[in-house]
């Protein structure tokens, strides 16, 4: 009996910011469209190199939806420090079901060309430069308690890991049927969710901060107290390292999933849920932290289990044990990522967080 009721207790700490409505309504609709948007992200790597047969314009597309992202995301954070936030994300997530339903009208009328899954990746990043921060950012206005950051962040991780387990599969079911375009057009009605989730929540108006100083000051500003304050820092560097070295696996998996494991979408899905299951794995044993003592220690853990299993993976002509090396990977890289999310949230002073988490964008 006393065995159940520490079992309720554990779950109890490891969903305690759910109890914050706003966060609850956040949680739900974000945790629906994130599937739409991972069953776009599979659909479009495979459509590109379905057309083209090409890594190098695997790469471009890549390049071409994550590019803005590092040019702006500076700018967006200042803006995401004087508007409101709440505004900012309705807008943000209306652009991007927009751009979900071009490429599904494009891909369903067969008008489809590489220049145009380019040029609305180029779109989907704009609209993502600004999604990052403030979507970071926003996370401490939707809580009740301040000292539920943590696992609001460690759930966010989870709410998103979750939908990455779910969506590759069912865009590799989807992609082997009927097609890509039904992918693109899943996740355009998914952003109604999000968007209905965001217009029922109650936030508290917050004083407006002035907008009387220039842009590049307070660009300046959040540069200077980003790298003069140590331990942001060393956080903002070792992701710089950690994301320029490692996360780019992700834009190749269809050529590994086709070239080297000889499997068509199917495998493709298979190894992207598998890397759902670490990614979520790890994100629920962030959440059952009740403190953030003892992250300084996992995140150098965390990026050295992450390198193994990049290490083996390239050596892998399996696909159960690609996947098996899939989800140890990615349980690394989510592990190292949302700590450092988390301590630098709990670091960063309230005026500037939205800068400070546009740097963690980039």
């Amino acid at each position: 009996m006393k065995e159940k009721q520490d079992k309720a207790l554990d779950l109890k700490q490891v969903v305690r910011t759910l109890h914050s409505r706003n966060y609850r309504l956040f949680f739900s609709g974000q945790g629906l469209s994130l599937i739409g948007t991972w069953m776009q992200q599979v659909a479009v790597s495979w459509l590109v190199y379905r057309l083209t047969d090409s890594t190098f314009i695997l790469g471009l597309t890549g390049f071409a939806g994550q590019f803005p992202v590092f040019l702006l995301a500076p700018f967006t954070g200042v803006l995401a420090d004087r508007w409101n936030k709440h505004r900012m994300l309705i807008i943000i997530q209306s652009l991007s079901m927009l751009q979900a339903a071009i490429l599904a009208f494009l891909v369903l009328t067969h008008t489809i060309q590489v220049w145009s899954i380019v040029c609305l990746s180029i779109m989907l990043g704009l609209v993502n430069a600004f999604d990052t921060p403030v979507r970071q950012s926003f996370i401490i206005d939707i809580i009740d308690r301040r000292e539920d950051l943590g696992n609001a962040i460690a759930l966010n991780s989870a709410m998103f890991n979750g939908a990455r387990l779910i969506g590759p599969a069912l865009a590799g079911i989807l992609i082997a049927g009927v097609g890509e375009g039904f992918c693109f057009l899943i996740n355009a009605f998914s952003f109604l969710a999000v968007l209905f989730a965001l217009t029922a929540m109650k936030i508290k108006p917050h004083r407006k901060k002035t907008a009387d100083r220039d842009i590049l000051h307070e660009l300046k500003e959040g540069f200077r107290y980003a790298f003069n304050f140590l331990p942001i820092r060393y956080i903002l560097l070792f992701l710089w390292l950690i994301s320029l070295m490692s996360m780019s696996y992700t834009i190749l998996m269809p050529a590994f999933a086709r070239d080297i494991l000889h499997g068509g979408p199917h495998t493709l899905g298979f190894l992207m849920s598998a890397a759902g299951i670490g990614a979520l794995s790890g994100a629920i044993f962030l959440a059952s932290k009740k403190t953030v003592a003892g992250l300084p220690r996992i995140i150098p853990l965390s990026a050295f289990i992450l390198g193994i299993g990049l290490c083996l993976l390239s050596q892998s002509r399996s696909l159960p044990l690609s996947m098996l090396l899939m989800l140890f990977t990615v349980f690394g890289i989510i592990v190292q990522m949302a700590s450092s999310n988390t301590l630098l949230q709990t670091l960063v002073d309230d005026d500037k967080r939205g800068r400070v988490m546009s740097f963690y964008a980039m």
